[in-house]
């Protein structure tokens, strides 16, 4: 039992691929009521968003970010783009890869 946990570890170690991206850019700006950042690595993965606060100092007050980020599939070197916003509603991305929901 143990020579097949440690054949298994093993056998992961050998499998996984370590990441070799190197940064690109790496951008923050922080403000007290908004905030931007961009991150860009050597495989083609890009991330950027910006973010601010909306109805300061009520009891609606909340962030509102918006954003895309960008990967290159390894395989078949295909470029995929998420844009989304992240507001009171929730979590809303969007993609020409991403399923959509039927019309109602």
């Amino acid at each position: 039992m143990k020579f097949l946990i440690v054949f298994v570890a093993l056998f992961a170690m050998a499998v996984a691929r370590p990441n070799e991206a190197n940064i690109l850019k790496q951008d923050s700006d922080v403000q007290p009521d908004k905030w931007s950042s961009a991150l860009e690595t050597s495989d083609g993965t890009k991330i950027d968003q910006q973010g601010a606060l909306k109805d300061v100092g009520t009891e609606h007050e909340a962030a509102v970010v918006h954003g895309s980020y960008s990967w290159v599939d390894e395989k078949t070197g295909e470029k995929f783009t998420v844009t989304y916003v992240a507001d009171e509603n929730g979590f809303q991305p969007q993609g020409a890869h991403l399923p959509v929901a039927p019309a109602a």
